[in-house]
């Protein structure tokens, strides 16, 4: 009797200890991709605000909060991936698993909201503009005619003053007064950062920030909107946890999860769409609100997932005792 209570205190003890680890490499996880992307978003919206010239006294607190919480969509589907991928490695209970995964997410993914739109009550402080570059920065656009820059002689500090157009086959044209000058900043070209990005990467990007919005609008709604969303669709992800088991390698079975996870973000969005929300609208007839589509075929999914998930498992077990 003594030998079995000590065998069930060493499982219960294992168990306890592995979702630990769990807990512990997920909350890093998602701190990390969360100010990572955050960083690297700051970075890219600075970029482009350089690259239009604006003479605006932008707040960098604004810019902050707008990659933040893209970052905070990007930590969502980053961090249940790398979760349920250690779950899987380290071979955690999966009724432990998932339900830990799924309430740190939310957890966190409230908190941090949270935090943002407080910050977003602070009022942005102003920062003075440094100039890009000096006086006779060049400009050059493919939409102008092919080898037809514009110098700037007075800098970006005064980007609708004097300037030299170079036409290739023609002399240089000196403009000290043209047409549209008071708009000059809507006709120049930005300035000569090159964006080689791939489209897929962009694409990514832009369902990012737009499933941020919707984050974001259900956050304001309410604590119950919020939830019924986020709750959904986290158990959407948390439900594709079969695919990390699909091969022996690990790493092949991440792949395969970062494509997963890629069109449950595709569908969302596309669900999304004006169009779909009219469909599904003409559909109901008002037997059901329009808001609890979307989680209710998140849900309805995601239990086709678990099923399936435990029909393999009780296969494999008969198998095995078969064996």
């Amino acid at each position: 009797m003594a030998l079995l209570y000590s065998d069930h205190s060493s499982v219960i003890l294992n168990i306890v200890r592995k979702l630990v680890k769990l807990v512990l490499f997920y909350s890093l996880s998602f701190v990390i991709l969360f100010l990572g992307a955050t960083g690297l978003r700051f970075l890219e919206l600075r970029i482009e605000w350089i690259r239009a010239l604006s003479q605006e006294q932008e707040a960098v607190l604004l810019e902050l909060m707008t990659a933040a919480r893209w970052a905070l969509s990007l930590a969502i589907f980053g961090g249940v991936l790398l979760g349920l991928s250690y779950a899987v490695r380290r071979e955690v209970f999966a009724l432990t698993a998932i339900p830990c995964i799924a309430l740190l997410t939310i957890g966190f993914t409230f908190g941090i909201g949270q935090l943002i739109a407080s910050w977003e009550n602070v009022p942005p402080a102003k920062i003075p503009i440094q100039p890009l570059g000096k006086p006779g920065l060049i400009l050059s656009n493919n939409v102008r005619p092919a080898g037809t820059v514009l110098i700037l002689l007075e800098g970006s500090v005064k980007p609708s003053g004097s300037r030299v157009v170079a036409t290739p086959g023609k002399p240089l044209l000196y403009q000290e007064k043209f047409p549209g000058k008071d708009m000059s900043l809507l006709s120049l070209p930005p300035a000569p950062f090159s964006d080689n990005c791939p489209w897929f990467l962009r694409s990514l990007a832009i369902d990012l920030r737009l499933n941020a919005e919707n984050v974001r609008r259900q956050m304001n709604a309410g604590l119950l909107p919020f939830l019924v969303y986020a709750g959904t669709l986290v158990f959407l992800l948390c439900s594709l946890m079969f695919i990390m088991k699909l091969s022996a390698w690990p790493l092949a079975n991440l792949f395969l999860g970062c494509l997963a996870f890629r069109g449950v973000l595709a569908l969302e969005l596309f669900f999304k769409t004006p169009e779909m929300q009219d469909v599904f609208d003409s559909f109901l007839q008002n037997r059901l609100p329009v808001s609890w589509v979307v989680p209710l075929i998140f849900c309805a999914v995601g239990l086709l997932a678990f099923l399936y998930s435990f029909l393999v498992y009780l296969v494999k077990r008969q198998s095995n005792y078969a064996g």
